[in-house]
């Protein structure tokens, strides 16, 4: 798949997480419905099943593109492997390449340096191999603006959960609110310099606490996902995109707003009656805002 027909980065809500060398996890992703799926070489692949993980590679890969799903490959941090990962693994020509424990910006530009001479060496188009730093500890979200900007190839940046708990020392609850300063920040970070900012997995394999922490994404303003629980791609998909429904209100929350402002002679008003209820001026500027996103999605 060309760089230019690839799904935009705004548009890649669920990135599902696979074993490294699952030969059988790796092509059920197919039917996962995950926007973006990832072969994953550090968490998920213990060293000695690295080189499984390198021989499949390629045919994973090109599995996942026959099926139109954007490809991704999360190698270690170049001292820890990475550079062997790298060596193996860009011969599959995947679309993005993720590392973990990105702490600082020098990382990325490492990480920058090698993939460009990868892809000279093994023909792949200059410049079409996306970055997405993985930041997983307390220095990494200090620093996620600057890992954002160390390269023109990161395209989005990636928030983790159970090192980034580990590394501040808090104690792991489902609720998750031990991250939730984490979480504002990092998407902060991200949106002041313009990347997609892809929210942390939720670990627990539990469908309620799921569609709870998926509600938290959605609030925060996260329009992608990290997911390590194939289940939770559905509910992924759903939380990150407006319905038929939602766009349907927000058009009238719209139209009743600007005909009443239009008949208060286009000054401000504090709001107005839709379906009976009281719509004021945050709830109109979430539903243009909600139009925008359905907008990107063709949704209408």
């Amino acid at each position: 798949m060309k760089s230019a027909d690839r799904l935009p980065p705004q548009l890649r809500r669920s990135w599902l997480f696979l074993a490294g060398a699952d030969q059988q996890a790796l092509s059920d992703g197919c039917r996962s419905g995950a926007d973006v799926l990832v072969q994953e070489l550090e968490t998920f692949t213990p060293p000695e099943r690295r080189p499984q993980a390198y021989r499949i590679c390629a045919g994973v890969m090109a599995e996942w593109r026959a099926a139109g799903i954007t490809t991704s490959i999360r190698v270690n941090p170049l001292e820890k492997g990475g550079v062997d990962d790298l060596q193996a693994v860009m011969k599959a020509k995947p679309e993005i390449i993720q590392m973990s424990l990105v702490a600082t910006p020098q990382q990325v530009i490492a990480l920058d340096e090698i993939v460009t001479r990868l892809e000279k060496e093994y023909g792949i188009e200059p410049g079409s191999t996306e970055l997405v730093p993985n930041i997983e500890t307390t220095l990494g979200l200090i620093n996620t603006m600057a890992i954002a900007k160390a390269s023109p190839r990161v395209t989005a940046v990636l928030v983790a959960t159970e090192d980034m708990v580990a590394d501040i020392g808090s104690q792991r609850t489902r609720a998750g609110r031990e991250l939730d300063y984490v979480r504002s920040r990092f998407i902060v970070e991200c949106a002041a310099v313009g990347v997609s900012a892809i929210d942390c997995p939720y670990s627990y394999v539990d469908n309620e606490g799921a569609a709870l922490d998926m509600q938290i994404t959605r609030d925060l303003g996260y329009k992608a996902k990290a997911i390590v629980n194939a289940q939770f791609v559905d509910v992924v998909n759903r939380t990150l995109t407006p319905t038929h429904a939602e766009v349907v209100l927000a058009n009238k929350i719209v139209k009743t707003f600007d005909e009443a402002r239009v008949a208060a002679g286009e000054r401000r008003i504090p709001g107005a009656i839709v379906d009976g209820f009281l719509v004021e001026v945050p709830d109109y500027l979430a539903a243009r805002r909600l139009l925008a996103r359905a907008g990107q999605f063709g949704i209408s």
